[in-house]
Order: structure tokens, then sequence, then C-alpha cells
């Protein structure tokens, strides 16, 4: 059957090249070409002339914007005597969609560049993208070069850059979602749910307890103390999954004991951190506790929808059909991003945020490990590549360094960060400890657990839009997710040549003994 398919298809292409070959010769082809440019060309000629007194009438006028709701504008022509070919390309490049073709170019060639640097010395790509946004704000780029800054990112253009970080935010979190291993978490829950609410319950207390020192100073005018504290407890908890996750992979730690850990702890408590994240947005829009409850009720509802009744039915799917065998993946994908995007609007409507819908949905994907892997590889290419560098350059065109231009700012930065290392790090240090594990893993567990990244990041321009954090305390808190991620790989490498100088001093020991 398929041969006379072949077959079948051999002899059209056959009789299709003599059908084609079958010509008479260059110069009639030629006479017929230009027949008909002249011809045709002519008429297009004559219409243009014949119409060109002709005026709209004043009725067809006035009603076709008015029917619409559109009308399309031309670009203002620059004055030739001044601006010239210059600045025809000047006024070309300042149109909103080159403009935005530019801002991309320059992100993610910066984000690629700091990324590779950060590589080179041992550190995650995402600290280079991190620090290649903030950059390219006012920080750096708006303070030595103003001029560039508002020609590159001025503040009628920042929508549509929002708008597109937003959305490689939202992949992003599905894709953490899928990363969220629930049988891994099974078979580790003892340890793993210890030593994550270990290390979320400390510093949300640290986090609130320093709300009361800060809450006069940092907070925006008009700001309940109840959702300020409850925020600077949720951002003081946050742990990098995902970054975690890479940094375990790099170091060779993925089989071993402490990365099985610190892999489940992470994950315990990222979703404990969004649960708690998810209350909090609740109450700081309902203004209050009790006008909170409907959303809370309705989140309750859609988590035990997505991981009772979405999650198994999603599971018998897949082991019916198989799309990855079948080749149907462009079909699949396609599902799975109306799946995501309908879960993150779900939430976005109820009244918390549409990243919290985007994790459900990749919480509630099967458990497949050749389809999450599918899944993961296209989505985090596509998102971390090209979408979360514009989410890194959006947040650093927030985050003003230079607010920061005392010592008592500095001073309470650096608080700031001694709380979130003393509740994170000390926290998870303390509950491995108490499991049973020996002090060099413990540390090692409570250094991982600090890392913060693109986690932390997200959570801020969260509580940034929501007007809870100041442009003051959002540069600081910023600073210390910079800090606490940068801060792993050296802890990680200072434990290991402790551990190597010890090793020699041990032997010794056991020999003469």
């Amino acid at each position: 059957m398929g041969g006379r398919a072949v077959d079948r298809r051999q002899e059209g292409r056959r009789l299709f090249s003599t059908d084609c070959n079958k010509g008479t010769g260059l110069p009639r082809y030629l006479f017929f070409y230009l027949a008909v440019i002249l011809v045709f060309g002519a008429g297009i000629v004559g219409i243009l002339r014949a119409g060109s007194d002709l005026r709209p009438a004043a009725t067809g006028a006035a009603a076709a914007p008015a029917e619409t709701g559109t009308a399309v504008l031309p670009r203002p022509a620059p004055d030739g005597a001044a601006g010239g070919l210059a600045g025809t390309l000047r006024d070309n490049l300042h149109h909103p969609f080159a403009l935005l073709l530019l801002q991309i170019l320059v992100i993610v060639t910066a984000a690629r560049l700091l990324g590779a640097l950060c590589r080179r010395i041992q550190q995650p790509p995402v600290i280079g993208e991190m620090i290649a946004g903030i950059l390219l704000g006012p920080s750096l780029l708006g303070a030595v070069a103003p001029a560039a800054h508002a020609f590159l990112f001025p503040t009628d253009s920042l929508g549509a850059l929002r708008l597109l970080s937003q959305i490689g935010v939202v992949l992003f979190m599905f894709v953490v979602g899928i990363e969220l291993d629930v049988q891994h978490l099974r078979q580790r829950a003892d340890a793993a749910v210890l030593v994550s609410h270990a290390s979320i319950v400390l510093p949300f207390f640290l986090g609130t307890a320093g709300a009361l020192l800060l809450y006069r100073a940092l907070a925006p005018a008009g700001v309940p103390f109840t959702p300020f504290a409850l925020f600077m407890g949720v951002a003081m908890s946050i742990t990098a999954f995902p970054v975690l996750a890479r940094i375990i992979e790099e170091r060779g730690l993925a089989g071993s004991q402490l990365g099985s850990i610190a892999i489940a702890c992470a994950a315990v408590d990222d979703a404990t951190a969004w649960c708690l994240l998810a209350v909090v947005v609740a109450i700081a829009k309902a203004g209050g506790a009790a006008g909170a409850v409907p959303t809370i009720a309705l989140t309750l509802l859609f988590i035990a929808a997505m991981l009772f009744l979405v999650r198994p039915w999603l599971a018998r799917r897949a082991e019916r059909r198989r799309p990855l065998e079948n080749g149907r993946s462009a079909g699949l994908l396609a599902v799975v991003l109306v799946f995501v995007f309908a879960a993150a609007l779900f939430t976005e409507v109820i009244g918390i945020h549409a990243l919290f819908g985007a994790f459900l949905a990749g919480v509630a994907m099967p458990p497949d490990p050749a389809l999450r892997q599918f899944l993961r590889e296209r989505m985090e290419t596509f998102s971390s590549v090209f979408l979360l560098p514009l989410f890194f350059a959006f947040t650093g065109l927030r985050t003003q360094i230079g607010l920061l231009d005392d010592l008592r700012g500095w001073l309470l930065c650096a608080a700031i960060i001694g709380l979130a290392i003393a509740g994170k790090l000390g926290g998870s240090m303390a509950a491995a400890r108490w499991t049973g594990m020996g002090w060099g893993d413990s540390f090692a567990l409570g250094a991982l657990m600090n890392t913060r990244g693109l986690v932390e990041l997200i959570v801020l321009n969260l509580g940034y839009d929501l007007g809870i954090l100041s442009p003051r305390i959002f540069a600081m808190l910023v600073l210390m997710a910079l800090v606490t991620t940068f801060m792993t790989g050296p802890l990680l490498n200072l434990l290991a040549w402790w551990r190597r100088r010890a090793a020699p001093e041990a032997e010794a020991a056991r020999v003469a003994v």
C-alpha cells in the first residue's frame, strides 16, 4: 500500500516536470510578460488619475471612525530640511513596534552575555540575567546615560514590555508546577515537610516582626499594616525551586540524599508559599480578611478541583492516547497552552493572580515523565531565552537603587538581608539537624533553601503592582534576592573546602588511635 502511494507521487512529479518543460521558447514568454505589465500597469495609472479629484462625502468621512471605532493615522512626516534621512529613520525607530523590537534586541543580548559570564564564574545564569535587568534600568543606564535610557525605554512604551514579560512569567510558573513531583514528595514527606515548613515559619515570623520597624518608614501611604506585614513574611519565605534544582544538577548532587531532600523541601516550600501568597493577595485586594473569604473559598475549590478531578482525568487521557508516540506534538502543545491560560485566567478573575493558576496547571499535568519532559523543554526554552529576560528588564526599570541615598537606607537594606538569611538558612539548617542530618549537610541544605532568585522577583513585582511595596523597599528586597541567590554557590564551595581540609585530619586522628 505504501509502495503504491510512493509510485503515484513519483509519477505525478514526472508528469508535472514533463508538462513544465514543454515550453515554446523564451521570446514568447517575454512578449507575454511585457504585454501583461504594460496593459495592466497603464490601467492602474489611469484609475489613479481618474480618482485623484474625488473627495469622500462628508457623512461618510464622519461616520467611518464613529462606526468602526478605529482610524488609520499616518506617521508624522519629518521636516525634510531639518531632519532629512536621519530624521525619517529616527521617527520610524520611535514607532511603538520598532521600539519594542529594539528593546527586545538589547534586553536579550545583555541577558545572554551576563548569563554566560555568571556561568563562567560558577554562578547560575539567572543571576546574570537579573543583574542585566537592573543595569538597563535607572540604577545604571538611567544614571550614566539618561538620554539613551529615555530613548530606549520611554514611559509610554513599557506597557507592551510588561505584558510580554507577564506571559513569560505565566509559562515559567507552569514549568515550576511541572517540576513539582508529587510522588517524589510522598517518598520523603517526613523530612521535607518538617524542614520546609520550618524554613517558612521562622522567616515568615521574622518578616512580620521586621515589618513593625519598617512600616512607618517604608510602607506606601494608605497601605494597612496587615497586608504589608503578611507580604514581608511571604517575601522572606520564598525559595527559588527552579534555581535550586539547576544548582543541584550542576554540582552532581541530583542522585544524592542531600539533593533529593533539598528538591523535596524546596517543592513543599514553593507549594506552601504560593498558597500563603494567594491568601495575602486576596486579603490585600479585598481590603481585609473578612472581605477575602469568598476569594479564599473559590481558591480552595479550584485547588481541590485541579488536584482531585482534573489531574486524574488528564492522567487517564494521557494513558489512552499517548500523543507523543503518535506524532501529535503540535496539537498537544496547543491544547496544553489553552489549558494553562484558562487556569491562569480563572485565578486572575477570582481575585488572586494568574501565576497561581499557571502553577496549578503544571502540577495537574499527568505524571508521565516523557510527557513532562516534552512540555518542560518546549515551554522553558521559549520563556527562559526570550520572555523572562523581558521580565528581568521590566523589574530593573522599577528598581531604583539610587533611592538608597543615605546610611540609614543602606543599614535598613542590610538588616533586611540579614533577617532573610537568618530565617531561611538558619531555620532550614536547624530543622535539618533536628531530623538527624550532619552539620555539614544541614548547612548545605540551609544554603540551598536560602536561594531566592527569579521566584522572589515574581513575588516582589506582584507586591509592587498591588501597591503594597513602595519603590524604596522594593529596591531593598530586589537586592536581598540577588545577594541570597549569589551567596549559595560560594557557601557550597566553602563547605566543600572545609570538608577536604577536615578529611586528612580525621584520617590522621583515626590512624593515631
